[in-house]
């Protein structure tokens, strides 16, 4: 089958560089999800994305879709003929529509039953016809939350388009883009090349750009940057810190990366090094480097989209621009330092947190007592944890945060110190918000982790408190972010907290009847809850977590240890087995009466074999069992209740349960009642069972 090379791109105004790569991954997979859905199969596909351009090569794409075929059911095969054995009015008006006799119609076997039809064979699809199509379908999926539309031109698209490339092999005639006609013409680089550049085959795409200053991979020039990058780090005997989220975004502003190195005054370095590396970062797109000590040093690196034959020039330009911001961060923490965050909690009263819970101020205060609550469970110290929780938003009102917002909590914990503040106070500032995202560290002292706890609760049940828990995909508070991370510090850090009690406190420090009736055990179930998607994560099957979630438990570090003992029970030859009879067992129980009483199960009763050896390895399994559960031993008191599968098996195999004699029933109940609160001790592992 023929095939051919096809190359799509779309040429623009600049793109947002944040979104570049989404933006080319998104173009990409449209193209290919078009080419599947018409069944047109294809080898390699190449995804491109510049400042000015989105772009896709598929290789050996076919020309054609293979035929197929298809049966065109009709009327029911009965109706065919009257009675006369003349063809039907139905035969004779389907045969017509399909432009055939009526002799030439089949039975066809449906699961209708049988009909008359036609077998025939659809020719495949032109790719050349349905490129246009495929092409519109993916820019409609793009991510581009608001359109625009630019000049007289109806269209809509993220930036304006000002051309259009759609070239199937040497064929380049694809109707119109967004209002652009499709052509073989590109263009290169806006300053280092000019005037159109026509392409004879696609393959010809990424040398033409790159004789015109583009390097058009994304990923390629983004390791183009992250080289140059480091050498220019290394011939200052420093390391460059590169991170992957700056890196993408320069990697989306420039189409010819040349790396080039500037400083600046070495007493900017008096500044606390993260607001410097935000001036650098956020606003210049700067990489800064450290030593070997990590410290940071008085240099940046930027990364022009031009070779200059004065490259002074720019780096001169850069550090005039960088200048006036690193001043204005030295201004900011030297007048900060003037007054002691202390000083600053009456500013807190004018700033709203949420309009039913009352200001910062309010806040702070509530924060506080939890903070002291919870701090002897931690292992902090009370007065402590108290201390950081006072003056944890006090740095909200500081200069530096109000032009640095990434500075909050860093710059109260500089400026803690700077009061003489203790150090475990000034450290609980700065680790307050960890972790900020998945995956990220947790607060590294007992002080940390308890204002980092007792800042989200108060939030949580705040929030909830007053009938605002997150609802879809609106989460304004981030109230699912500050569970995981509750859950996250109780589990890591080991700590045996109990999540219900620490709500019920939280709750304690909002005045009398502010909240809802039953906050505590409403945030509870949704922060439980949080551990279904912890564990999907882990590949942990989620009949695992809602065999422990069962049994209602709220120390989510016991709930965390039960889940691995019952996930690596799970992979025993004996699970199965175990969880199908726990099934049986809790059908059993569940259909007595609520009132159903239950007793101590009578030797005397026990008349079959199988029901004596199932009693006698209960009791003999029921004290070594009882002894791991107290020591939290969850892995070993299931590994001991798997002995149990051949007794279980013979039991049910031999063993008539419902026993028309009530004293033997009664007796056999209670035996199954033994049974499965000794799993329970664990978890509920019917809930493991297969459904067949």
């Amino acid at each position: 089958m023929s095939t051919e090379t096809l190359l799509v791109e779309l040429g623009t105004e600049e793109l947002p560089p944040k979104a570049l790569k989404s933006l080319g991954l998104a173009f990409r997979d449209g193209v290919v999800d078009g080419l599947k859905q018409r069944e047109l199969a294809h080898g390699k596909v190449q995804w491109f994305a510049t400042p000015r351009r989105l772009a896709v090569i598929v290789e050996e794409l076919v020309l054609q879709s293979a035929e197929k075929a298809v049966e065109i059911p009709g009327p029911p095969a009965e109706r065919a003929r009257d009675e006369q054995g003349n063809w039907s009015a139905a035969a004779i008006g389907f045969a017509k529509k399909q432009g055939i006799e009526p002799e030439q119609l089949q039975v066809i076997d449906t699961p209708k039953g049988q009909r008359l039809g036609l077998r025939t064979t659809v020719p495949g699809l032109r790719t050349a016809d349905a490129l246009n199509d495929i092409i519109q379908g993916s820019i409609q999926k793009l991510p581009i939350p608001r359109r625009m539309r630019w000049g007289a031109s109806r269209e809509e698209f993220v930036r304006p388009v000002h051309w259009a490339v759609a070239m199937l092999g040497e064929d380049y005639n694809h109707g119109e883009i967004l209002g652009v006609a499709t052509g073989n013409t590109t263009r290169g680089h806006r300053f280092m090349s000019s005037g159109p550049i026509t392409l004879h085959r696609p393959e010809d795409y990424v040398d033409a750009l790159h004789s015109a200053s583009v390097v058009a991979g994304f990923e390629e020039r983004r390791e183009k940057i992250r080289e140059q990058v480091t050498a220019q780090a290394s011939a200052l005997g420093a390391t460059a810190v590169i991170d992957p989220d700056l890196l993408d975004e320069v990697t989306g502003l420039v189409e010819w990366p040349v790396a080039l190195t500037g400083s600046f005054e070495a007493r900017f370095l008096q500044v606390p090094s993260e607001a410097l590396i935000s001036s650098m970062k956020e606003h210049q797109k700067y990489f800064h480097v450290v030593d070997d000590a990590g410290n940071l040093m008085p240099h940046f690196i930027t990364v022009s989209n031009i070779v200059s034959a004065d490259p002074r020039q720019i780096v001169a330009g850069n550090e005039r621009v960088i200048r006036p911001r690193l001043s204005d961060a030295a201004f900011f923490f030297d007048t900060d330092k003037k007054t002691p965050l202390a000083d600053r909690l009456p500013a807190l009263d004018k700033i709203v947190f949420q309009q039913k819970l009352g200001t910062l101020r309010d806040k702070t205060e509530r924060v506080t007592g939890l903070a002291g609550a919870l701090a002897p469970a931690v292992g902090a110290s009370a007065e402590l944890a108290q201390r950081a929780a006072q003056l944890s938003k006090t740095d909200l009102v500081t200069d530096m945060v109000l032009e640095f917002a990434d500075m909050q909590g860093i710059a109260g914990s500089y400026y803690a110190l700077h009061d003489g503040e203790d150090t475990e106070v000034a450290a609980a500032l700065a680790q307050q918000y960890w972790p900020k995202f998945a995956g990220d560290q947790l607060p590294e002292t007992p002080t940390a982790c308890t204002l980092a706890l007792a800042d989200r609760l108060d939030t949580l049940v705040g929030i909830f408190g007053i009938g605002q828990p997150p609802t879809g995909s609106k989460d304004p508070f981030a109230l699912r972010r500050a569970s995981l991370s509750v859950l996250r510090i109780v589990v890591e850090k080991c700590l045996t907290l109990d999540l219900r009690d620490c709500l019920e406190l939280a709750v304690a420090q909002y005045p009398a009847g502010s909240l809802q009736p039953g906050t505590a055990e409403q945030v509870l179930d949704y922060m439980i809850e949080r551990f279904r998607a912890w564990y999907e994560e882990d590949n942990i099957p989620v009949e695992v977590f809602k065999s422990v979630s069962a049994r209602r438990l709220s120390r989510p570090l016991d709930i965390h240890r039960r889940v691995l003992a019952v996930h690596a029970f799970t992979q025993l030859p004996e699970a199965q087995a175990l969880a199908a009879a726990n099934k049986r067992v809790s059908n059993i129980l569940d259909k007595l009466d609520s009132t159903h009483s239950f007793g101590m199960v009578s030797a005397d009763l026990l008349l079959e074999p199988q029901e004596q050896e199932l009693s006698e390895r209960i009791q003999a399994l029921s004290a070594s069992c009882q002894q791991h559960l107290e020591r939290d031993e969850y892995s070993q008191a299931l590994n001991s209740l798997a002995s149990l599968r051949a007794p279980v098996d013979a039991f049910f195999d031999g063993v008539m349960v419902n026993d028309d004699d009530e004293a033997l029933r009664q007796n056999r109940l209670n035996l199954l009642k033994q049974l499965r609160d000794l799993f329970l001790g664990v978890a509920d592992i019917s809930l493991l069972a297969v459904s067949k």
